[in-house]
């Protein structure tokens, strides 16, 4: 069983932080992995603007996390 804190975490959370939603995409969630994707994707386009930036900055900061803190449920 894998929990929090095992090895699949880790390399989902190593993912993420390289694109977006790839954590959770290698976890089998897709909508998630779409979500955080497009998400951080749009916001990064409009990367000029400052609120953008950093509302696609803590999205992709929460991918991170939510990958690396994900649980299957049993």
């Amino acid at each position: 069983m894998t929990g929090q804190g095992s090895g699949g975490n880790v390399l989902a959370a190593v993912c993420s932080f390289f694109i977006p939603g790839l954590g959770q995409l290698v976890q089998g969630r897709i909508l998630a992995a779409l979500l955080f994707f497009a998400i951080v994707g749009v916001n990064y386009f409009f990367m000029v603007l400052v609120i953008p930036a950093v509302i696609g900055g803590l999205f992709h900061l929460w991918a991170i996390i939510d990958a690396a803190r994900f649980k299957a449920a049993d």
